[in-house]
């Protein structure tokens, strides 16, 4: 009895023990922790997908729609391609326990509105795209809660209006990127347009729209295109607009400007406003303050700025950046270096009045001068140096002009041939006529291989006699 207790134990033990086994649907490819399921003719989520999945594809299927925790089961997803599928609506709770979910791409389907439940539970979403879909209307609070978003693109689709109020910086911090363009949208809420955060006007795209010129949205554009908005920059043949609404006639904002002669342009038009954009320079190392004085008067304002090395400063994360923020928004960077250069944001949020504002600050932090006599300017100086004074060698030595006094020549021994008496064959010249010349001697025939071995003065005579035969004679006496 005790025997058979155990055994069930142990087979209950090794049950729980043992690990679960996940199997890969048959039509995906799973590598790792990355599923692929494209193009497999799937008309629905697949259930036995590995929980471990960190990335799925799921794109050019024919997927309709996407039922409640369709992935549920994947509570480490994080990147999902849905395009080129065949979604027109998603169910109630269709992202239950995706909340790890960073990027969805459901960009070429068919769905007609965004709806405020679509979305909600992913509070870490980073990159929404919807485009090249046929949406005709953003709910307001479709892109509530989605604190982490950084870019949403909504281009290609059939919008007419969109929730820009519900987009500020308390609920969208991170958000520099919202993309319009390619819609329907005829009038443009400009107050809730200017009261948007910095960086998302800087990122709004609207071009390729159905706009309806006016001087207020002209105002606007012109202003982005001052301060140089990528936005604006890169497509200003595209912000177009139509007269009193007929679409054949079509202008560009800022290229038939005589359209909008009348309209008033020198101000930034109501509050909230972005100033304009100031100018920084400083040199490397030295400490810099950066004010955030705006037109809110208000005393109790908050205060955040956008870095270009840190990110995001708020009182709450200032102590963990080398940067310091006032009580009155100024922020100190106590010892500037070069990759502090960029363009800093700081926006003043009047909670009581529902007001907030912007002031950018180009910063840019110069190297240290050095000094400039030390290094081209001393090679060259030297260069012109040593030129002059391999000339003056050249051209400038003594005694190179006809009215220097030529030396005398030096006295050079001539020898005459007395076969009786060979020490009397070296004779200094006594002068005379000399009408022959001899440029070589021949040797005497002077048998010395023995005086080598003999006496000193034999050997000293021998190496004069060498020396004096290898002498060039100028002048030799004829003797008969």
């Amino acid at each position: 009895m005790i025997s058979r207790l155990s055994v069930f134990l142990l087979s209950v033990l090794l049950s729980l023990l043992s690990p679960t086994k996940e199997t890969c649907p048959s039509m995906c490819l799973c590598t790792s922790d990355i599923v692929s399921c494209s193009s497999s003719g799937l008309t629905k989520i697949p259930k036995s997908l590995p929980s471990f999945s960190i990335t799925l594809d799921v794109s050019h299927n024919q997927i309709s729609w996407l039922g409640p925790g369709s992935f549920s089961k994947l509570s480490r997803l994080e990147t999902l391609w849905m395009a080129h599928n065949q979604i027109s609506s998603l169910a109630y709770g269709a992202f239950q326990n995706a909340s790890s979910l960073r990027y969805l791409d459901l960009s070429s389907n068919k769905l007609q509105r965004v709806e405020q439940h679509y979305f909600q539970g992913l509070w870490r979403l980073e990159e929404l795209i919807l485009f090249n879909n046929k949406i005709t209307q953003v709910e307001a609070g479709a892109l509530m809660g989605l604190s982490s978003l950084k870019k949403a693109y909504f281009s290609l689709n059939q919008i007419t209006q969109f929730p820009f109020f519900s987009i500020q910086d308390r609920s969208h911090p991170f958000l520099t990127m919202l993309d319009l363009s390619s819609n329907r949208i005829t009038h443009l809420p400009l107050q809730d347009v200017k009261a948007l955060p910095g960086l998302v006007q800087r990122g709004l795209f609207l071009h390729n729209n159905s706009l309806i010129c006016d001087c207020s949205m002209y105002s606007m554009f012109w202003h982005w295109d001052l301060r140089g908005y990528d936005s604006q920059r890169d497509f200003t043949d595209q912000h177009t607009c139509s007269i009193y609404g007929d679409p054949r006639a079509s202008i560009q904002f800022l290229r038939h400007t005589r359209f909008f002669n009348n309209c008033t342009v020198e101000r930034v038009v109501s509050l909230p406003v972005t100033v304009l954009l100031s100018k920084v320079l400083v040199s490397e190392g030295q400490r810099v303050h950066l004010d955030c004085h705006t037109s809110l008067s208000s005393a109790n304002l908050s205060f955040t700025w956008f870095s270009p090395s840190q990110g995001h400063i708020t009182q709450s994360n200032v102590d963990e950046t080398p940067l310091t923020l006032f009580a009155n928004g100024t922020l100190e960077i106590q010892t500037a270096k070069v990759n502090d250069s960029g363009l800093y944001v700081c926006t003043a949020v009047d909670i009581k009045n529902a007001l907030n504002t912007t002031r950018e600050i180009n910063v840019t932090v110069l190297l240290p001068e050095v000094e400039s006599f030390s290094t081209g300017y001393t090679t060259l100086l030297g260069c012109v140096v040593t030129m002059v004074l391999i000339l003056i060698y050249l051209y400038l030595t003594p005694c190179r002009c006809s009215c220097c006094k030529q030396p005398n020549p030096p006295v050079i021994p001539t020898a005459t041939y007395q076969p009786e008496n060979p020490a009397a064959i070296f004779s200094p010249c006594a002068g005379g006529h000399i009408d022959k010349h001899a440029e070589f001697i021949q040797p005497m025939l002077i048998d010395t291989s023995n005086a080598l071995h003999s006496s000193p003065s034999s050997k000293r005579a021998s190496l004069q006699w060498d020396y004096f035969s290898k002498v060039r004679f100028d002048q030799l006496p004829y003797d008969p």
